[in-house]
């Protein structure tokens, strides 16, 4: 049943995730970091977030892969601040310097998401939802009655909890998150999260077994699924060879990845002389090879190497063995 949340909401389910998720926040333990402030006190830690969401932007937006973004865009709103401390986000100012954006209470956040639905959006896509997810939530059960129906993606960094992501089985429908680092060393160099890594992949096994391989429709539009996003880093920073090994062996070979080519040295960047630079042809086409050589072959790769977002991404068929 698309969305899973109607029937989460008709059996009683949401209500109780809701509460528990709530809950989580009185000594926040939502993502790894733990931080363990009140936040239903206001009180804040790592990803500088209180009680209430703080919405930075929302769009129909058209440059996400081809089945999220569909034919008429996906819903996506961008919550500021965020879990992670990557040196070369490209959304710094508001992930991480606090500008722009601003606090919504949870009517608005319900009208937020049905106006998007009301454009004609096929789903509803947060950005950096984790430290705002109880919220979300929240929001969800007050915009049912409403009218709600689109399924809901949750967008993520990676840097997750799994018993926090198992709270969202038959709620949420489409994971779409990062497999961004390999090994603790760099995750701790470029994101302050040694234990990465580790959280990262219990997580993608967790949202695997929920939702499992990309159920697309007729029209090329997805319904639910994981879409494991994997952005290419210079000199094969982000360990590319280990996380499609990971995902061929212990997730499947039908997996679908996103191959990202569009990194730019955004934010800090320019401290760090190895990835102060865009990526390279080569290192582009050897993490194709990567893929391949795992037995990969659903997705999509990008033939602009990142000069537009997603603009030449075509899914690439897996082949018979």
């Amino acid at each position: 049943m698309y969305p899973a949340y109607l029937e989460a909401n008709i059996n009683g389910k949401l209500d109780k995730i809701i509460k528990q998720a709530f809950s989580l926040m009185e000594s926040c333990v939502l993502c790894p970091r733990k931080c363990k402030v009140n936040r239903l006190k206001d009180k804040r830690g790592f990803c500088k977030t209180g009680l209430k969401p703080k919405v930075y932007s929302f769009i129909a937006h058209h440059g996400e892969e081809p089945p999220i973004s569909g034919k008429n865009g996906s819903g996506t709103i961008f919550f500021s601040n965020c879990n992670m401390h990557c040196v070369y986000c490209q959304n710094y100012e508001f992930s991480q310097e606090e500008k722009g954006g601003r606090e919504v209470d949870s009517e608005e956040l319900v009208k937020i998401m049905l106006e998007l639905q009301k454009v004609g959006c096929h789903n509803l896509n947060f950005v950096t939802p984790t430290h705002v997810m109880p919220q979300i939530l929240k929001a969800l059960k007050l915009a049912i009655p409403k009218g709600l129906r689109i399924p809901l993606v949750y967008n993520t960094g990676g840097y997750e909890l799994a018993q926090i992501i198992k709270l969202l089985d038959g709620i949420v429908d489409i994971y779409l998150p990062d497999m961004r680092y390999a090994d603790a060393d760099t995750a701790i160099k470029y994101s302050r999260a040694a234990d990465y890594p580790e959280y990262n992949r219990q997580a993608m096994q967790e949202m695997h077994r929920q939702v499992g391989i990309p159920d697309i429709d007729e029209e090329g539009v997805i319904k639910g699924g994981v879409v494991i996003r994997h952005l290419i880093l210079p000199n094969n920073i982000s360990g590319t060879d280990a996380i499609m090994k990971f995902i061929a062996q212990e997730l499947s070979e039908d997996s679908y990845i996103s191959l990202m080519s569009q990194y730019m040295p955004c934010y800090k960047a320019s401290q760090f002389k190895e990835i102060n630079r865009r990526i390279t042809y080569q290192e582009y086409e050897d993490a194709q090879k990567v893929m391949q050589k795992y037995g990969l072959y659903n997705g999509w790769i990008q033939e602009s190497y990142g000069l537009d977002r997603f603009a030449g991404i075509h899914i690439k068929p897996k082949q018979v063995k």
